[in-house]
């Protein structure tokens, strides 16, 4: 376990250490929510324009997925396994790149962030996969993005970004199996 966390370390430094003056705002905008509204506005759109006056079950579905990863990641994984964000390792400090300053929690695994944006994207994939093949290209980038931005930030390893993206991953697909279950007993096609 120990190399397991060192080359996590090591990998942290590197991917934390590629940086830019020019990048600071980027990242520290792209690590924000509300750069991202005009993919969310895109997405409503075109939610709404394959299920009609059934989006809503959708959004509900959506938020469902985003409460149980966001849950699962800060109040039972971080807890349990209470490894401490990059930011508030002693050992790294004067060494990382925080453009940010301190992370609110002192706990990292695994990312919420990872998780609730991949959550999203494994669940609106599936959902909108009918009618646009492209879009898990569009939202696991989207994810993957967010996601990395926590490393250049230094609120995140390497392994809570993968730990919360495989988390959300699963949450997300599980929460579609589950909608599609509930769109059948109501006799809707999804």
């Amino acid at each position: 376990m120990e190399a397991i966390t060192h080359l996590d370390t090591e990998l942290f430094l590197l991917l934390n250490g590629w940086r830019a003056d020019w990048l600071d705002p980027v990242m520290s905008a792209i690590t924000e929510m509300w750069v991202w509204t005009p993919l969310y506005l895109l997405l409503i759109y075109w939610v709404v324009k394959q299920y009609g006056k059934r989006c809503w079950w959708v959004f509900l579905a959506v938020a469902v997925a985003v409460l149980c990863s966001d849950q699962l990641s800060a109040h039972v994984f971080k807890p349990l396994f209470q490894r401490m964000r990059p930011c508030y390792n002693e050992e790294l400090q004067g060494i990382i790149h925080l453009p940010n300053g301190m992370a609110g929690g002192k706990y990292g695994f695994v990312s919420s962030h990872a998780a609730n944006t991949f959550a999203v994207a494994a669940f609106l994939t599936a959902a909108l996969w009918k009618n646009r093949r492209w879009i898990g290209w569009v939202l696991y980038l989207w994810a993957f993005i967010s996601s990395y931005s926590r490393i250049y930030i230094g609120y995140h390893y390497p392994a809570d970004i993968l730990a919360g993206a495989i988390l959300g991953i699963l949450v997300g697909l599980i929460i579609w199996k589950l909608f599609q279950l509930f769109a059948k007993r109501r006799g809707v096609s999804v």
